[in-house]
């Protein structure tokens, strides 16, 4: 048994509130988002002073880490439109549920680390594009860490909702091949946005 043994454990599950659906999208649709995503004015991730590697494009609204709050963005374009509404129809949600989303280039090498997203919101899913990724979620069990790894699948689907939204954190080492993936977000209640 190896030290590290001692203070991990793998969870054989997953987190309460993980979904998962491979194959969510056909490989033509993937091409196209991806070609939409480069078309892009990518920049890089910015949390407060710090710069991340990753680059990205917010809808709807984006969080301010100098303000420490969500604040506008450019509306959801209409090529996401349909495949923000394949989304909710997956997470049982009525329409225009979705009000934030986040596209995401990772060069190879880039991931990030371990986080929650921000409280503001409450339903998170994420689309896997162009190459896999291993999806490591994480929670403190004491003085131990239990640990789940999903290995997000291009062209697939997560939900993180309860446990695994609000208990779990959870990060992505950096990418082999060249990886996108599209963000979809639902708010809470009193998040205090309108419309």
């Amino acid at each position: 048994m190896t030290q590290l043994a001692l203070f991990e454990q793998e969870h054989a599950t997953g987190p309460q509130g993980l979904r998962y659906m491979p194959e969510f999208v056909p490989a033509a649709t993937e091409q196209a988002l991806i070609a939409h995503i480069t078309e892009l004015p990518l920049k890089p991730f910015q949390f407060g002073a710090f710069e991340g590697h990753r680059r990205v494009k917010s809808f709807g609204f984006r969080y301010d880490y100098t303000e420490q709050r969500l604040v506008g963005a450019e509306p959801i374009p209409r090529w996401l439109h349909g495949i923000a509404h394949a989304v909710e129809a997956f997470g049982d949600l009525p329409e225009h549920s979705v009000r934030q989303v986040l596209c995401t280039e990772y060069d190879v090498g880039v991931g990030i680390g371990w986080h929650r997203d921000k409280p503001h919101f409450e339903k998170v899913f994420g689309l896997s594009l162009g190459s896999a990724c291993k999806f490591r979620f994480r929670r403190r069990m004491g003085d131990k860490w239990e640990r789940f790894t999903l290995q997000a699948e291009p062209r697939s689907l997560y939900l993180m909702d309860g446990e695994a939204r609000r208990v779990w954190e959870h990060s992505i080492p950096g990418v082999e091949q060249r990886r996108y993936s599209i963000t979809f977000r639902t708010m809470k209640r009193d998040s205090g946005t309108r419309g």
